[in-house]
């Protein structure tokens, strides 16, 4: 039987640091981590995801601000909004909410943030310091992939990492963090939709991170026996025995995977905890002036 990898409270053991720290930066600069949320539109979903993410920043005791604009908002009316936060001495760090609607190009937006405050690390100026190895802002839920896998004790270096999923989000900078010789030191294979068989390459991993937004999608056939599973996925799939009448499941089979893997997370509470931390991590280093 696997270990389970507790997402929640190695998050949590995140944040703890994260607040003695910015209680630190107040009583020693006076300084305030300050993260501004921009939302176009009324997503439900996004609006759920600012909303948490701005009870953390109340946690850690980091001023926040929240834009909620009209789905009819111009390009240039949210440009016009990112300059200002750029120049703005309360904001270390900027985050636009994705998806944007149709008229607004999100390419254009995120490099319209400056990169000294982009905590969500999509800024092309941190993706090319990410593949270079110099230090950047990371991705926030390849950072608390490889976070996880850190403070959970499990040896990287010179493992055999499989990625599944090859998204500018996860499948791309974790691949990158992990091959990287000062921080993951691991050989890493990226496999998608691509190929024949991604089996052939998921048997082989000492380490798999499955990240393709398919339910289930990995079994306990696809897995090397004592591998350890990182499971990205968030699905959600029908379910009548819940009062929602839907459950949330990875992109892995955890029920029949966790008989043959090492260690593995749960979906939820595995990475997706992290990801929230990462972001007020990052918010917190931008606040120090670190990048």
């Amino acid at each position: 039987m696997a270990t389970i990898i507790d997402g929640k409270k190695i998050s949590q053991q995140i944040l703890d640091e994260i607040k003695l720290e910015t209680e630190k930066l107040k009583r020693e600069h006076n300084i305030t981590p300050g993260l501004a949320f921009l939302i176009v539109g009324e997503n439900p979903a996004s609006l759920s995801y600012v909303n948490s993410k701005g009870k953390a920043c109340d946690e850690m005791g980091f001023f926040s601000l929240t834009e909620k604009l009209l789905s009819v908002t111009t390009e240039s009316q949210l440009l016009r909004l990112i300059e200002r936060l750029n120049h703005s001495e309360k904001i270390h760090g900027i985050l636009v909410q994705l998806p944007l609607p149709k008229q607004i190009s999100e390419s254009r937006i995120i490099e319209a943030i400056d990169f000294r405050k982009d905590v969500d690390g999509f800024h092309p100026v941190n993706i090319g310091k990410l593949v270079a190895g110099e230090k950047c802002f990371l991705p926030c839920t390849p950072a608390g992939i490889y976070e996880l896998l850190v403070r959970s004790g499990i040896e990287t270096s010179g493992k055999h990492v499989v990625v599944i999923g090859r998204s500018n989000i996860v499948g791309k900078p974790i691949s990158n963090i992990l091959l990287q010789k000062h921080s993951g030191n691991s050989v890493v294979t990226i496999v998608h939709t691509g190929a024949k068989d991604i089996s052939y390459f998921t048997k082989q991993a000492d380490i798999l991170i499955a990240a393709i937004g398919k339910p289930k999608f990995v079994t306990k056939e696809m897995v090397k026996e004592n591998a350890v599973i990182i499971d990205v996925g968030i699905n959600r799939i029908e379910d009548s025995t819940t009062k929602t009448g839907y459950k949330i499941v990875g992109d892995v089979d955890f029920e029949n995977v966790k008989n043959v893997a090492n260690a593995i997370t749960p979906v939820p509470g595995g990475v997706g905890p992290m990801t929230i931390a990462m972001l007020m991590k990052n918010t917190l280093e931008a606040a120090k002036g670190n990048f």
